[in-house]
């Protein structure tokens, strides 16, 4: 598909959810308008319901480390994260390498941002079973690991855009590709500052990030 009509088609897409959205709206309002007192206050107490739910998950998530980028010891520690957490992104460094610097960076804000997902990294040359086991050969790859299964990966900055210039935001829609974090944004509409240039990319990216790999951390195959 050429840039150009890559182009054409993701602003038809765009188009077409922004006017799904405009009548869900609109049917939302209608439904208000309907209700009577009673209605309305069974409605405000199903949504208070669900805020202190998401108070209660906020708290769980934070009693589990999340909301900050840390770094973890030892493999052994890896499993025991892992388990404890439905989603997990861990970043293989080495200490040499100038570009885990940059993804430590853009890390260390998402962790803050995305308290729904744990971020973690691990040293790769004191993990030589580990990169073994999820065939990670390129530092820094970010391992994206969701109910104790690796399910994608982001190796290198080739998945952003091949440049160290990359901004949080990019590595932020990425990750939601593969839905590890719950992106706001809209996934058909990645941030580069070029949508011609990275189109091809972005082609690519999509499809992965739809199949991704699952490899179980409890499983003795390959």
């Amino acid at each position: 598909m050429s840039a150009e009509m890559f182009s054409k088609v993701l602003e038809a897409q765009m188009l077409q959810t922004t006017k799904i959205v405009e009548e869900q709206l609109e049917a939302e309002i209608k439904k208000l308008d309907q209700m009577d007192d009673d209605e309305l206050e069974l409605l405000k107490q199903r949504r208070l319901e669900a805020l202190k739910k998401a108070q209660q998950q906020k708290q769980e998530w934070l009693s589990k480390g999340h909301g900050e980028y840390k770094e973890i010891p030892s493999e052994r520690d890896f499993f025991e994260e892992v388990k404890g957490s439905k989603k997990v992104i861990c970043h293989f460094y080495r200490d040499t390498n100038f570009r885990c610097l940059i993804l430590d960076k853009h890390l260390s804000v998402l962790a803050k941002k995305h308290i729904e997902t744990k971020f973690v990294k691990l040293n790769a040359e004191k993990s030589p079973f580990l990169c073994e086991r999820l065939r990670i050969k390129v530092i820094p790859t970010l391992a994206l690991v969701k109910d104790g299964k690796t399910q994608d990966y982001v190796v290198g900055f080739t998945d952003l855009g091949n440049t160290d210039d990359f901004t949080t935001e990019t590595l932020e829609w990425r990750l939601g590709c593969a839905d590890i974090i719950n992106y706001s944004g809209n996934l058909m509409d990645p941030p580069f500052q070029s949508q011609k240039k990275f189109g091809t990319t972005f082609t690519k990216l999509d499809k992965k990030a739809i199949r991704g790999k699952k490899y179980d951390l409890d499983s003795d195959d390959d």
